[in-house]
């Protein structure tokens, strides 16, 4: 396998990694059908994502998350469990694509490319959540549902890049990248001056 191929292959696990920030189980059922109908080729070591009881398992998931994330308390619930679960499928979905590769090699590489990725994002969207509910009783829930969305669409657009234009798909991945750490630098900050105690007079 050639350099180039390599490199391709890589920019489109990064953009799989980086839809899988925003939502775990919906560009992996993506990818498992897309390669189920022929669209797409996988690593031998995760074939079984294209099996009917693993797909449909992933179905049922997609839809729980895409529900849940949009009812506040809920998506929070989501998001802590996501610090994990997410990182997780950007790491099995970036070595899914790693084609030619041992399955220990593409793991390992798929771990620190697309398990890097996907928690970066995650980060930064689990960040931008929690600043989205502190003003609750201005939007009433409205503001949560919208963002969700939005992640929605990223998530399938992610896919939609990394499948059919790899390079823009890593520069798309990037840029949310940069974006989950600015975030998450903010939220963080934001958290320090909450809990700080104040100056005494």
């Amino acid at each position: 396998m050639g350099g180039v191929e390599i490199l391709v292959q890589l920019m489109m696990g990064v953009g799989l990694a980086a839809s899988a920030g925003f939502r775990a189980f919906l560009p992996t059922l993506a990818v498992g059908l897309l390669a189920r109908t022929g669209f797409l080729e996988l690593n031998s070591s995760v074939e079984f994502l294209t099996r009917t009881d693993v797909l449909a398992v992933l179905a049922v998931a997609t839809f729980v998350e895409f529900l849940g994330d949009k009812i506040v308390v809920v998506d929070h619930l989501l998001d802590t469990v996501g610090t994990v679960v997410r990182p997780a499928a950007g790491t099995l979905l970036a070595s899914s694509v790693l084609l030619g590769l041992d399955p220990f090699m593409a793991a390992m590489l798929g771990l620190v490319t697309g398990g890097a990725t996907s928690l970066a994002v995650h980060s930064g969207k689990a960040a931008l959540r929690a600043g989205t509910t502190s003003l609750l009783p201005v939007h009433g829930g409205i503001g949560n549902t919208l963002v969700s969305i939005i992640e929605d669409v990223l998530s399938v657009v992610g896919v939609g890049l990394a499948v059919f234009v790899p390079a823009l798909a890593f520069i798309f991945a990037v840029g949310l990248v940069v974006g989950g750490v600015v975030l998450l630098k903010k939220g963080v900050r934001a958290g320090r001056k909450m809990f700080s105690p104040s100056p005494q007079i």
